[in-house]
């Protein structure tokens, strides 16, 4: 019986098997070298007759041999001689069970014997085994919440329909599947929900046809029930003629990097409920009780003063009853493990005896590991005390002006990212600020006293934007004469901030990608690894997941920026704060040119908040310094003309607005409906636009 048109019969399904295995197997590889290759842990990849197959960098640095040098020998040659007969007995071990934690004496380039604990990770792929290295004579690090650990790692082969073709051991180790359980099954099966994750699975591989090296996350199940928060990588494997014959899928285990970011955001919304901010109230030692300094208000809160701190005799468990103990205890611990701990209510003791009901937050300082920040919100007036310490109160964001609702989001948001290392995301239309309140971030950090370095990344031509960021030596190219330090560089222990970064091309990409997660780079020209401990925050007005759809950014470099993401909002949707800004700038400005500003009048301010602000606060600014430099007298004398308040009539008789409405309609016809398009004839961000649109009642049926 003849086959049907367009429908592959078996012997076309057996085809398609066959070229997964013989050529699929290799794409899985590379791809999973591309994940399991970004942390500068020391990596092997070795056969099972313990022949390297690959290593990465760290291992080369950790041996001081190139990857050239290691590939080809065996893991038995780098061991110190009187070691070697004991790796022949852990070797069969390992075969048998899969998988072996130890201790190896290696022997360096230089013959310095190293103590090496290995971790060791069987079949990861057929014939395959990885083993990573964490050398005993540096401090160890607990895992970092953004790179997981090696027993985090799932690989597969799917066919074009999604079912499971082949899967390797991480997958059993993971989910707790064995091979011949899910072979055959679609991958939905993996995932935690109902029956229509079928059809949602099929979506996010119709977008990995279209996007190379798709990437999402979503809750997975394991076989006992138990959830984690998976991070999956999906790529399209199509033979020469462009046919899809199926796909590559790494899953790694991201729960404990969710976990974290769920904390700062459930942080940041408590924020939301009304009078309620979070101020630093005292900084504690490594010693889990004392503490080591607390602000004036802290200390008026609890009825204690500041001689009760002299020598150490003030307590956490004096203000503690014995029945919170423990729960301050679990808090303490979260807030070093992840950075901040969850929100929660207790009761603090004054000394009189008397309780007080109280929020509490805590956040893990970059000092030592040892030392945290708590915030505390006194809840029983329903507001909080002023802070005056170090730093303290409004002298955090002094240099941001406004009290509306939606900035003290912003601001609350950065107060309780500050003393992690998170990256930070801050999105927004070009001029609300975004620098500022990087800057604040910085201020308040543990990172204060080091650099703080900006770039701005659409600043820079393209050709020497990465040697900007990551520096050159001479001789690199022509006309470098001399050696050159980058950004990244500069800002070592510090903070970087990286502005505009929709605008990075996109084969630079992959090297800021490496930088940020091995937290190293290589100069222009150079071959020495140079390690960093650097804080980025980035900055963007573009809409960076349209990006990814466009294939203009990276979608791994985008969750690594996204950890945490701050939206600062236009100044429109925050009008309340146009008079205390235009305020601030005339008093800036008049004494910047020795004029006494003493009056705005009325209908000055009630045409500044009428109109929509497209370049926003950089906007507002420059349109004040123009009116001081206008005023001969005290009473501010603006340039109402400029601005084109809706009330305004077009010579033809219409409104303005309407001019504005049918200029944008006709822009966006001639564009056919493109918006990004659009915005570029007509000069705007894409963002502004967007506004503009719902401002105007712009739909797609006008068009």
């Amino acid at each position: 019986m003849k086959e049907k048109k367009g429908v592959m019969g078996s012997s076309g399904v057996q085809q398609q098997a066959i070229w997964l295995v013989e050529n699929g197997l290799k794409e899985l590889g590379l791809l999973f070298r591309a994940v399991l290759y970004h942390p500068s842990e020391p990596i092997l990849i070795a056969d099972s007759d313990r022949h390297c197959l690959d290593a990465n960098s760290g291992a080369g640095r950790l041996l001081g041999l190139s990857r050239d040098q290691i590939v080809g020998r065996r893991i038995d040659d780098f061991a110190e001689p009187g070691f070697r007969p004991q790796i022949e007995r852990l070797w069969r071990a390992f075969l048998e069970q899969g998988e072996q934690e130890g201790t190896l004496s290696l022997v360096s380039s230089d013959g310095n014997v190293l103590e090496v604990d290995y971790t060791a990770k069987g079949r990861i792929l057929p014939e395959q085994h990885l083993f990573v290295l964490r050398d005993r004579a540096k401090k160890k690090i607990d895992d970092d919440p953004v790179s997981p650990s090696v027993k985090d790692y799932a690989l597969f082969l799917l066919d074009p329909e999604g079912r499971v073709v082949a899967c390797y051991s991480g997958a059993e180790r993971l989910y707790g599947y064995k091979d011949t359980e899910i072979i055959a099954q679609h991958v939905s099966c993996l995932y935690h929900g109902d029956d229509t994750l079928r059809v949602k699975v099929q979506g996010e591989l119709k977008r990995a046809i279209a996007e190379p090296n798709f990437g999402n996350e979503d809750w997975h199940s394991r076989k006992d029930g138990a959830r984690f928060w998976a991070n999956v990588l999906t790529v399209a494997l199509k033979d020469e003629n462009g046919e899809l014959q199926g796909f590559a899928r790494v899953v790694r285990d991201f729960t404990t990097r969710h976990r974290s970011d769920e904390t700062l955001r459930q942080a940041a919304a408590r924020l939301k409920q009304p009078r309620v901010e979070p101020t630093i109230a005292g900084i504690v030692s490594g010693e889990l009780d004392r503490v080591t300094g607390a602000s004036d208000a802290f200390l008026r809160m609890v009825g204690y003063s500041h001689d009760d701190l002299v020598g150490g005799q003030f307590h956490w468990s004096d203000l503690t009853p014995t029945e919170y103990l423990p729960l301050d205890e679990r808090a303490h611990e979260e807030a070093l493990r992840y950075g901040a701990c969850t929100p929660f209510e207790k009761e603090y003791l004054r000394k009189d005896g008397t309780r007080v009901p109280v929020l509490v937050t805590s956040a893990a300082l970059n000092l030592s590991p040892f030392r945290w920040t708590t915030f505390v919100q006194d809840l029983s007036a329903q507001h909080v005390e002023t802070v005056e310490g170090e730093p303290g109160g409004e002298q955090l964001f002094e240099e941001i002006v406004g009290k509306s609702a939606a900035l003290k989001l912003v601001l609350g948001q950065a107060e309780i990212v500050a003393p992690t290392d998170a990256t930070v995301l801050l999105l927004g239309e070009t001029g609300t600020g975004k620098e500022l309140v990087a800057q604040a971030i910085h201020r308040i950090s543990g990172r204060r006293k080091r650099p703080f370095i900006t770039l701005n990344c659409a600043a820079i031509p393209t050709g020497l934007l990465e040697s900007e960021l990551f520096g050159y030596e001479r001789g690199a190219f022509t006309g470098a004469l001399s050696q050159k330090i980058g950004r990244f560089e500069l800002a070592h222990q510090g903070t970087l901030f990286l502005d505009e970064v929709g605008d990075i091309p996109l084969e630079l990409q992959p090297k800021l990608l490496r930088a940020l997660q091995e937290k190293e780079f290589e100069r222009l020209g150079g071959i020495r690894t140079i390690p960093i401990d650097v804080r980025l925050i980035a900055a963007t007005n573009r809409n960076l997941k349209e990006m990814m759809g466009d294939k203009l950014f990276r979608s791994d470099l985008y969750y690594r920026l996204k950890v945490f993401p701050i939206t600062i909002p236009p100044l429109r949707d925050r009008a309340e704060d146009i008079p205390i800004l235009a305020r601030y700038f005339a008093q800036k400005y008049g004494k910047e040119m020795n004029k006494q500003i003493e009056t705005i009048p009325s209908e000055t301010i009630q045409a500044l908040v009428s109109w929509s602000w497209p370049g926003n606060v950089r906007e507002l600014e420059n349109f004040m310094e123009r009116a001081v430099i206008l005023s001969p007298g005290p009473r501010l004398r603006a340039p109402l003309a400029e601005i084109r308040a809706d009330a305004v009539q077009a010579p033809n008789g219409a409104t303005l607005e309407q001019v504005e409405r049918e200029h944008i309609i006709r822009i966006l016809r001639q564009n056919g409906g493109v918006v990004s398009a659009t915005a570029t004839r007509l000069g705007l961000p894409r963002t502004t636009l967007n506004a503009m649109m719902r401002k105007l009642g712009i739909s797609r049926k006008d068009l």
